[in-house]
């Protein structure tokens, strides 16, 4: 039988959801461990040398093993909304200007080894990421970079002194990146290379290796868990597939119970129009969003009337529908439609596709045409469908005759590193949020160390909209300033949204709780999976 599930997640508190975990009901406890597939790769080379150290990794894949391994302060709840306590027993402002933030961390924490986790530990970890920014540039340091000193007032109590008011703080300590370690494991000044990793999470983790790469990570339930989820399984096996078509037989073949990211558009609609007998396919809005990245200091596109050229031409109603087809949606922002402050900025610039506006643009500008550029992207870290994305936007800027396109894609482990230093003048990435709020959609792409290495700056932006929405603890309230910085980016255009995705999981029915194994941010939460009884 086939059920797909809607869930409507808690985004920024509004909804609550109330579904029950499909097809039956058991607690996980045999011997026989949830498989469960992807095709993230976990790789370690000289451009990444330690994918699972918080200090490095910053990407969803590595993040969906931290998740499970490493204890946050705060946490998301299973259906999203604002955070709640996780390693904390309780945390909050204690002041009106939201600089000063304390917690109170739960009685008798420890790590998996048996060690007492106490305030020390988090001053070490979080100080630790913040200081070794150039052991990853482009990492996630900027969500820390804020704290200015931390307090520690006993084994249990700890004080963030923040540099400037940040409302989104909390979020932050719901990430990996502000995930608790032990100075026992981890260097101070020193990246953890490898793919060790030692915390205080529902799970501790080994990890298979076949030529330098993860072909399989085991997550056993830690007895020394403390904390505010309750894993329904003793045992999970992450194993990871080269491509979706791989993933999809060993499902088919029962070697697999679960697939997840990513999956092609073709698996979800041959699943959704031709169902399994033991296979459900279960549907859940998401945060992924898409977008062309400019390097603005490079020549071919220096000039912003080339960039807004580019965002007058495409037709993201035809790339998301020709390319993905149900599975995502046209975006005019990078914030999402489904997130507080969202506004369809370059719809309101740009309306339809005119080829003829473009060449205006250009022509006032004195650029020649057709522009010639290469556009690159990744061929094995954001699904099957990329290169023929990428090759729907190539024919539809060719078509117009201002431009002449071509395309190049790489590895993952190459592009990162080449994007980072430059390399290229036009590039496609991909955003998972770190957390569910418009600045984690416009901060880590504009802020001066922003994860993109871009050049670009915009004093308005830095030294005053995100300052003022960060000082608003009611998010309602920070819209002016969020709807202010869409427009500035709709005009300059230093990126480009092109499609919001959904998720999809497929599981074999005898699987349950997989409604919550992923939230809407694409964070895996596997201690919520068990065996139950098939349908």
């Amino acid at each position: 039988m086939n059920r797909k599930t809607l869930v409507l997640p808690a985004l920024i508190g509004l909804l609550a959801p109330t579904l029950a975990a499909c097809g039956g009901s058991g607690s996980g406890d045999g011997d026989d461990p949830i498989a469960v597939g992807t095709t993230d790769r976990f790789a370690v080379s000289k451009e990444v040398p330690a994918p699972f150290d918080p200090a490095y990794s910053y990407d969803a894949g590595t993040w969906n093993v931290l998740r499970q391994t490493l204890q946050t302060l705060m946490a998301l709840p299973r259906g999203g909304g604002e955070p709640e306590p996780e390693a904390a027993q309780k945390c909050g402002f204690t002041d009106t200007g939201n600089e000063r933030y304390a917690c109170t961390l739960r009685k008798d924490l420890k790590f998996a080894d048996g060690k007492a986790l106490t305030a020390a530990d988090v001053k070490f970890s979080i100080e630790r990421v913040r200081d070794m920014k150039m052991a990853n540039p482009s990492g996630s340091n900027g969500l820390v970079a804020n704290v200015e000193t931390i307090e520690v007032q006993g084994d249990r109590g700890i004080v963030f002194h923040l540099k400037s008011p940040d409302a989104t703080f909390p979020y932050k300590l719901a990430t990996p990146t502000a995930g608790i370690v032990s100075p026992d494991h981890y260097s101070k000044k020193k990246l953890r290379d490898g793919f060790e990793v030692d915390g205080s999470g529902p799970y501790s983790v080994k990890s298979e290796v076949k030529n330098d790469q993860v072909v399989k990570a085991v997550f056993t339930k830690n007895p020394n868990y403390k904390g505010s989820f309750e894993p329904e399984n003793d045992k999970i096996e992450l194993r990871t597939f080269v491509n979706a078509a791989g993933m999809g037989k060993a499902l088919d073949s029962g070697d697999i119970d679960l697939m997840t990211r990513t999956m092609s558009p073709q698996q979800i609609k041959k699943l959704d129009n031709s169902p399994g007998k033991d296979i459900d396919l279960v549907e859940m809005p998401g945060l992924e969003i898409r977008y062309l990245a400019f390097n603005t200091n490079a020549p071919t596109v220096k000039n912003k009337a080339v960039r807004q050229a580019m965002a007058q031409i495409v037709d993201r109603g035809a790339l998301a529908g020709n390319v993905y087809g149900k599975t995502a949606d046209p975006l005019y922002s990078l914030v999402p439609t489904t997130i507080t402050g969202h506004s369809n900025s370059f719809f309101n610039k740009y309306e339809q596709p005119d080829p003829k506006k473009a060449k205006s643009m250009l022509d006032a500008a004195g650029i020649d045409t057709p522009v010639k550029l290469t556009m690159h992207y990744t061929t094995d870290h954001y699904g099957p469908a990329t290169k023929k994305e990428f090759e729907t936007l190539q024919q539809q800027l060719n078509d117009s005759g201002l431009f002449d396109v071509q395309i190049k894609g790489e590895i993952w482990n190459t592009f990162r590193p080449a994007e980072r230093e430059g390399k290229y003048d036009v590039y496609g990435m991909g955003w998972f949020p770190d957390f569910p709020d418009a600045d984690n959609f416009l901060a880590p792409f504009l802020d001066e160390d922003n994860f993109l290495g871009s050049p670009y700056r915009n004093k308005t932006i830095n030294n005053e909209l995100i300052p003022t929405s960060r000082r608003e603890a009611d998010r309602l309230s920070a819209i002016k300033s969020i709807e202010k910085i869409q427009d500035i980016v709709a005009e300059d255009v230093p990126v480009l949204p092109l499609w919001q995705g959904k998720q999809y999981i497929a599981a074999r029915d005898d699987i349950t709780g997989v409604e919550w194994a992923l939230n809407s941010a694409s964070n895996l939460q596997l201690w919520e999976l068990a065996r139950g009884v098939s349908d």
